[in-house]
């Protein structure tokens, strides 16, 4: 098999297809024929935690540009069936409208690895029945724009899908809010989960609760298995993803990352971000800073994310009330506040480089976030987001560079002096990571959204990937220095 031995099919969702759950959760659909198939991105470091690294570059394009099925796993896309709240207006008319869940397998690693249940889906792949009169296509620059995005959470430390692959398909496509004719790709996901808060939602639309009953044992079983015992399977389940949840949204913020398009069809039970549309990085704090050209309101803005994830999960215990009391599934919603307020503390002090406060001592970094925050709003407009966690990554052991750089000015305010009081008692978490390359320029990498139209001019206008190539090497050396 043109696999290594580190490959494990294990085709889950297959095998729940036969069944009248999985008959209402997915559509059997074949990928669309495309007329080249030219690899722009094959990510081998991700491919090696599921074997599949070892594929030639023949191989690869016969499984991610023809979906050709991989030894021993799922013999047919499987388009999944969801509904969905959309800028909070709900909408019964959603599905995999151009992508499909093609592969499932086991993560790989030292030891073993987690042997955690990944999945491989796709944007881009072509017609399905949920295409709602679309072309079922993915623009090239869309792609490009996805890989960026991934590449740059997990250099944060964002929990994200990653882009396993990135196929130009020869195609030209017409698009409103691109220069047309465009080109055309198709992207591989790699990621932990294809069920969604809308794939509840869609049953309990339905009034289908012993679907909602199946789909949470599915749930449970295949990604939550210490709550098998579980009295209250749902009121359970709920309690785990608002935790992950609450999670992910900290992380959201100690990044700078605004999603831009925070609908229920977008959120996941294992709190993964993906699908990346109008995503933007923060150029500097601004609570009110929007992503999507047309979220007009600013529901989506950085601000406003984790009331946008609450309101999600509201959503989804609406549809779990279907099958669970109210009173446990309110006290899990309670709950997210504090889930949140400890994750965002403890996310910026991970952006931070520094140890966690001891355990009953958790004010000590619930304070220095704060203080971090404010000093970021007294920076101002000169202050860049990315830049500040740049020059003082490792906490008092970075101060002389922090205050020797090129932003040295703008560490003199008020609030830059409680920050570094607070930072004073504070010690690095892995001391080694201060000495990597990556912290002896005076620039950090960022991806803003100029940056991003820049690497794109020269694919578009002369098909010159360089500057993409080495924005991700970039990144990649960005990842090994903060340690993810």
């Amino acid at each position: 098999m043109p696999v290594s031995p580190a490959y494990r099919a294990d085709p889950r969702f297959q095998a729940l297809w036969q069944t009248p759950l999985g008959a209402e959760l997915a559509d059997a659909v074949a990928p669309a024929p495309f007329p080249a198939e030219i690899i722009r991105h094959r990510n081998d470091r991700a491919a090696a935690t599921v074997g599949l690294d070892t594929l030639t570059d023949e191989e690869w394009r016969a499984h991610f540009a023809r979906f050709e099925p991989l030894p021993e796993n799922q013999a047919r896309p499987l388009a999944m069936r969801y509904h969905g709240h959309q800028f909070r207006v709900y909408n019964p008319d959603l599905g995999d409208g151009r992508g499909f869940l093609y592969a499932q397998l086991r993560e790989a690693g030292p030891e073993g690895g987690t042997g955690r249940l990944l999945d491989l889906g796709t944007k881009g792949s072509g017609k399905t029945p949920w295409s709602r009169g679309g072309d079922g296509r993915l623009t090239l620059k869309g792609g490009v724009r996805e890989v960026l995005a991934t590449a740059m959470l997990e250099a944060l430390g964002v929990t994200t899908s990653k882009s396993f692959s990135l196929v130009e398909t020869g195609e030209a496509l017409e698009r409103s809010d691109e220069p047309s004719p465009t080109r055309a790709a198709v992207l591989t996901r790699l990621s932990h989960s294809h069920i969604r808060f809308g794939s509840f939602q869609r049953h309990a639309a339905m009034e289908r609760p012993e679907l909602i009953g199946a789909l949470v044992d599915h749930a449970v079983e295949t990604y939550y298995p210490q709550l098998g015992n579980a009295g209250n399977r749902a009121a359970a389940l709920l309690d785990a993803v608002t935790a992950k949840s609450a999670d992910l949204t900290a992380r959201w913020m100690a990044a700078g990352f605004v999603h831009g398009v925070l609908n229920t069809d977008n959120m996941n039970i294992n709190g993964e971000s993906f699908d990346y549309g109008p995503y933007r990085f923060l150029p500097r704090n601004d609570p009110n800073f929007t992503a999507a050209y047309f979220d007009h309101s600013g529901l989506y803005s950085f601000g406003r994310q984790p009331e946008a994830m609450f309101w999600n999960l509201r959503q989804l215990a609406g549809a779990f009330s279907l099958v669970s009391e109210a009173e446990p599934l309110i006290e899990s919603l309670n709950r997210f506040s504090a889930h949140y307020r400890e994750a965002l503390s403890g996310a910026m002090v991970r952006r931070l480089g520094l140890k966690p406060a001891p355990l009953g001592t958790l004010d000590a970094d619930v304070d220095l976030a704060n203080a971090a925050f404010r000093a970021l709003a007294e920076g101002g407009e000169p202050l860049r987001w990315e830049p500040f966690f740049f020059d003082w990554f490792g906490g008092a052991a970075s101060e002389v560079r922090a205050l020797a750089g090129p932003r040295a000015g703008l560490y003199g305010g008020e609030a830059f002096l409680k920050f570094r009081e607070l930072l004073a008692s504070r010690e690095p978490d892995r001391p080694e990571r201060l000495l990597s390359p990556y912290f002896a320029g005076p620039e950090p990498e960022e991806l803003l959204y100029e940056q991003i139209e820049a690497l794109w001019a020269p694919i578009a206008e002369a098909d010159d990937w360089s500057a993409f190539e080495a924005k991700l090497a970039a990144i990649e050396a960005a990842r090994a220095g903060w340690g993810y």
